[in-house]
């Protein structure tokens, strides 16, 4: 295993930095931005696989992040890193992790601390499980980062999780003091994450300041963030494509001069469009000036790897976060209910890309959800398999057709699994003077028509959720309607196109001349003047064509 060479780690100064996915079609597009304000922020903390050619294969800002890494430093921030749960990273990632980090020059790796991933798949949406905040939590915890920690030869700095149910007895802060006392590893301080922690145990938003170690803390995030009200319980949900609270920036601004040790503040502003992150890097940048400073020394962790007990039993939470268990069952029944709806909901929003019909047929509401992420199907995503969350819809809703059969579910079914061989070969180029089809459009015929379905699945979401607005609920009942619907499809064949979109597929259903109109360019493009004039400016007004 890998240790530090020295008893010390020396981090330099990185100052104010911007978070980054490296994807050209992510928002904000970190380089972009600095070109149009030179400095604006002065390193990029990334979050990419652990692998470095993985990264490399999967983030298309990597050949740039790469080229201007000397004039811009990054932080590499794993997208799964587990530092609680039931099993150990295997030494060949932490091996791969140690080449990726040495590779880009990353001083330290960053993580929370929670259970990010089981079987080499990650939760949907990256959805962390929270290790309870006791004694034994502190354990299992200090096993998992310790354990990665001597697999690196940079330091790993352990972040404070976001927290919906509080769990263990212990506040989040003295969780991490305690974390930090048995690893000896440096500290990052989330300022949302802490939010999280307080609102659901009703708290201050600086209780346990006064009594954490701050001298230990070298970076610092700041994002954006929803506040929800439930009950007589107020939660935080961590969504960086919010707006940052103002209580946080209150609270940086009270933080700083107090980490004498602080090397970096990280605005994690994923999604935010580049007018809105630039006022809020302009609003850091004066809490964080550009600035030189001298590198420090942190004593090297040296501490041995004890052994994981699993006593803060990760797989009963995460069961109770997947509904497998009751609510009432846990320590925190709200606070469980409210971490099982998030989850629920982003399950809903992944499944969505690839399911946006069979998905509100067969699992719209919160029970036909947890009857999913209760199934064998879903359970079986984490057994190293390889296999992805789509996938595993697909096997349980087909077990879900043929235990109640209908033709109308099952034709949905049928057609969103065909979608994706619609683009397995790329179409040729239109010439000059030719035109074909959009380059992300495809054209699909169907045994049954469909078109009533498509529509009714749009326009009853658009209903529903502007209702939702009006009388704070989702009349989830309202979705019964979509039954009958598909228990009615039209004759075929049918005839659409597809438009595939960053992920999953868009059926766009037309008016039959129309489809029938561009099927002569399934094969190839076509001269321009094969097509009607009506045609051509119909699919081009669709977004359907092009032209050379």
């Amino acid at each position: 295993m890998t240790r530090p060479a020295s008893d010390s780690w020396s981090l330099p100064w990185m100052g104010l930095g911007l978070s980054s996915n490296l994807s050209a079609s992510d928002v904000p597009h970190p380089y972009r931005l600095l070109d149009a304000s030179p400095g604006l922020f002065d390193f990029v903390e990334y979050s990419a696989p652990i692998a470095l050619e993985e990264a490399r294969a999967q983030a298309t800002l990597f050949p740039e992040m790469w080229r201007r890494r000397s004039d811009v430093p990054v932080l590499f921030h794993p997208v799964h890193l587990n530092l609680w749960g039931p099993e150990l990273e295997p030494a060949s990632a932490l091996a791969e992790l140690d080449a990726h980090a040495r590779a880009v020059g990353s001083p330290w790796v960053g993580n929370d601390v929670g259970w990010w991933h089981a079987g080499g798949q990650p939760f949907p949406g990256y959805l962390y499980v929270t290790p309870p905040f006791n004694d034994a939590g502190v354990r299992d915890s200090a096993a998992h980062a310790l354990h990665i920690q001597a697999g690196l030869s940079v330091p790993l700095v352990i972040e404070n999780p976001a927290v919906l149910a509080t769990r263990g007895g212990l506040h989040a802060l003295d969780f991490m003091a305690k974390l930090h006392a048995r690893t000896g590893l440096p500290l990052l301080l989330d300022l949302g994450h802490l939010f999280s922690h307080q609102l659901s145990a009703g708290l201050p938003l600086r209780t346990g300041l006064d009594g954490f170690p701050l001298d230990q803390v070298v970076e610092i995030h700041i994002a954006g963030g929803v506040v929800t009200r439930r009950g007589g319980r107020t939660f935080y949900v961590d969504d960086h494509t919010q707006p940052v609270r103002e209580e946080l920036f209150e609270l940086l601004a009270e933080v700083l001069p107090r980490c004498p040790r602080l090397r970096a503040v990280t605005f994690e502003g994923d999604g935010h469009p580049p007018e809105v992150a630039l006022a809020s890097l302009r609003r850091l940048r004066a809490l964080v000036p550009k600035e030189s400073r001298a590198s420090i020394d942190i004593p090297a962790a040296r501490e041995p790897v004890p052994a994981l007990t699993g006593d803060s039993r990760p797989l009963a939470l995460f069961d109770a976060g997947h509904g497998v268990t009751p609510a009432t069952e846990d320590e925190d029944p709200e606070g469980t209910r409210a971490d099982r709806d998030f989850r629920l909901a982003v399950v809903a929003e992944q499944l969505d890309k690839d399911w946006p019909l069979t998905r509100l047929l067969l699992a719209a509401a919160p029970e036909g959800l947890e009857s999913f992420t209760r199934s064998r199907e879903y359970r079986g995503l984490f057994d190293g398999l390889g296999k992805s969350l789509s996938h595993a819809f697909a096997s349980w809703a087909r077990k879900r057709v043929m235990a109640a059969p209908s033709d109308g579910v099952a034709a949905a079914l049928s057609l969103e699994m065909m979608l994706p061989h619609a683009f397995l070969q790329a179409p040729p180029a239109p010439a000059p003077g030719q035109v074909a089809l959009a380059e992300d459009v495809r054209l699909g015929s169907f045994p049954a028509d469909l078109t009533e379905l498509v529509f009714a699945i749009r326009a009853l979401r658009r209903h529903l959720t502007g209702r939702a607005w009006a009388c704070g609920a989702l009349e989830v009942s309202g979705l019964e309607a979509l039954a009958q619907v598909a228990a009615r499809p039209g004759p075929g064949p049918w005839r659409f196109a597809i438009r595939r979109k960053a992920i999953g597929f868009e059926v766009l259903t037309l008016p039959p001349e129309v489809a029938a109109g561009l099927q002569g360019l399934a094969d190839g493009p076509l001269p321009v003047e094969a097509l009607p004039r009506w045609l051509l400016a119909e699919g081009q007004a669709r977004g359907l064509l092009r032209r050379a």
